[in-house]
């Protein structure tokens, strides 16, 4: 691993120490006015807390330390990929930011005015891109900024809320035909590129009805009256290509090929004897594949096609508006993934997640999904108490075991009519039998809807435990306690909201899971810093609260500084343009 402290003495990776202070403030220029604005806003925060600690050593290890072109300032130019997520920016509208927003200047600490300072070309942006989410990178900016601003804010990571929203990423929505229609396309081009003997071999008529363009246009026009009969073209036409190079080595070593077997698959049953047929809609899974250009993608059947972000957070249960203002709602965890994917299987991985950086909540508010019998048990063993409702919900007319009181063990403790249990047996797989008297069952107004049943010498209820942990969960959604906890899970939706109007993150410009992933945690750090400069003025103004005796001392020494200040700026207006260009040397080094 490179050494942080040696990077910069080598020329050609560059990268500044921005935790040692200027011996002289470049940023003195601006004046008391607009530095409180910049300090106040999201610019001053990056800069002061998070712009220090991104991992630039394990970025600039991919770079020669004796050969090639110096490297860009490797923390803002790190920096920049944060922003450009953040405000939700094409690669060019990224560059100008970089050359010429002063906002950005100041989080990314770049006093300088030369093109070596100021600019940053897309090649560079790109580059540097996909070399973080080569290396998943932006796992560690998320880790980083977040446990830098939990820290720095004193944030209670002890409740928390967890909730998914559906995100579509940069393909275009295809049905069946064009399904197929668009992987023979794909295949065709790539063989033509890479295997241009076997090419040749293909028919005339396959590579006219598939290879052009316009021929490729001619699919997205069926009418509804012929596409049964053009869905079977296309997948006899995809059939003859998988069968005929199946058993060729430099065919399926291609990546659209793989394509190929995949829609076939997903799509159409092959039998025994070689017989092809096509699936019925209702028999495709999700997980097929929606479209060649984004393989990763998958379906929700409510929100159709694309991915799903997993989000948790933290939450202030306060009505108080003044302490919701000064308290941070930080998000601690976020996962994507295809948008087929259950969220009931998302809890455990976010809990072990925040576990391991520290950030683990004690209870976590989330919808029925992610509640599921099994996701509590394995939460609470890692010290988790999981608040969501039960899925479904029993039938009216008929008692449930929710209508049985139970002891604090979790066992039956009466009937609905009050009667103690004359017997209770556990038997294997967590099995139980709970006995009542017959004496008492056999008059009972409740018989006809009540699951206990009559047995050789007693009436008894048959049940497992897992069905009494519902039962009584189920019961307890009815008490102020309950409803007094979980009215605080609405308000991620907010979140959700809030991401998507600050930074775009349901309609991205990237295809490919490891690239929304990358978009979708730098877009969810954006959001912490909005939030975090929000908690930061809102802090600021109570400390500085008009009508306070510290207010009043500090009104007179800032009038005092002025008065002495004034003289110095003009001074400095008249000899500044020596001192312009100085690469602000006397900074003290690392």
């Amino acid at each position: 691993m490179l050494n942080i402290n040696e990077i910069g003495i080598n020329a050609m990776i560059h990268a500044r120490d921005h935790k040692t202070p200027y011996l002289i403030d470049p940023w003195d220029y601006l004046g008391p006015k607009r530095r409180k604005l910049l300090d106040g806003s999201w610019a001053g925060l990056f800069r002061e807390h998070i712009l220090s600690e991104l991992p630039v050593h394990k970025i600039a290890s991919c770079y020669t330390e004796g050969f090639g072109r110096p490297t860009k300032e490797i923390y803002a130019a790190l920096g920049a990929l944060i922003l450009q997520q953040m405000h939700d920016l094409t690669d060019e509208e990224t560059v100008s930011q970089f050359s010429f927003n002063l906002q950005w200047h100041y989080a990314l600490d770049i006093p300088g005015e030369s093109d070596e300072a100021k600019y940053l070309c897309a090649k560079t942006l790109w580059t540097l891109r996909q070399l973080v989410a080569q290396k998943g990178l932006d796992r560690e900016l998320f880790t980083v900024t977040t446990e830098t601003l939990a820290k720095v804010f004193g944030v209670d990571t002890s409740r928390q809320r967890i909730d998914s929203v559906h995100i579509r990423s940069n393909m275009r929505r295809l049905g069946r035909i064009c399904i197929f229609s668009q992987s023979i396309h794909n295949f065709l081009v790539n063989l033509k590129r890479q295997r241009r003997a076997i090419f040749e071999t293909i028919e005339q008529e396959l590579i006219d009805r598939y290879l052009t363009e316009k021929a490729l246009g001619c699919f997205s026009l069926v009418k509804p009256s012929e596409s049964a009969r053009t869905l079977e073209e296309v997948s006899r036409d995809l059939f003859s290509l998988v069968e005929r190079f199946r058993g060729n080595k430099q065919v399926i070593s291609l990546n659209t090929f793989g394509a190929l077997l995949r829609v076939l698959k997903d799509q159409c049953d092959v039998s025994e004897t070689g017989e092809m047929t096509v699936k019925t809609p209702k028999e495709i899974a999700s997980s097929s594949l929606q479209n060649p250009s984004d393989p990763d993608a998958g379906y929700d059947a409510h929100k159709g096609q694309g991915y799903q972000v997993q989000v948790m957070e933290t939450y202030c249960a306060s009505s108080d508006e003044s302490i919701k203002d000064r308290t941070l709602n930080l998000i601690t965890h976020v996962e994507v993934e295809s948008a087929h994917v259950s969220d009931v299987h998302a809890l455990i991985p976010a809990l072990e997640s925040t576990k391991e950086r520290g950030l683990v909540p004690r209870e976590v508010l989330a919808d029925s999904l992610y509640g599921s019998d099994e996701n509590r048990q394995t939460a609470r063993e890692l010290g988790v108490e999981v608040i969501s409702p039960v899925m479904g919900a029993p039938k009216d007319e008929t008692l449930s075991l929710a209508d049985f009181p139970q002891t604090d063990k979790g066992m039956i403790a009466a009937c609905p009519q009050g009667h103690v249990p004359v017997k209770i047996k556990r038997g294997k797989n967590n099995a139980i039998s709970v006995g009542f008297a017959s004496e008492h069952c056999g008059v009972c107004p409740h018989q006809k809807r009540c699951p206990v049943k009559p047995g050789k010498k007693r009436h008894y209820l048959r049940c497992n435990l897992k069905a009494l942990r519902i039962a009584e969960r189920r019961a307890g959604e009815h008490t102020p306690e309950f409803k007094d906890k979980y009215r605080w899970r609405a308000g991620i939706e907010s979140t959700m909201s809030e991401m998507d109007k600050t930074t775009g993150i349901k309609h991205l410009r990237v295809r490919g899971l490891s690239a929304v992933g990358y978009c979708a945690r730098l877009k969810a750090v954006g959001v912490n810093l909005f939030r975090a400069a929000r908690v930061k003025r809102a802090l600021d103004a109570l400390r500085t609260v008009p009508g306070t005796a510290l207010s009043g001392i500090g009104a007179i020494i800032w009038v005092v500084k002025e008065r002495f200040l004034n003289p110095g700026c003009r001074f400095r207006n008249i000899f500044g343009q020596v001192t312009e260009n100085d690469p602000y040397a006397f900074s003290i080094a690392a």
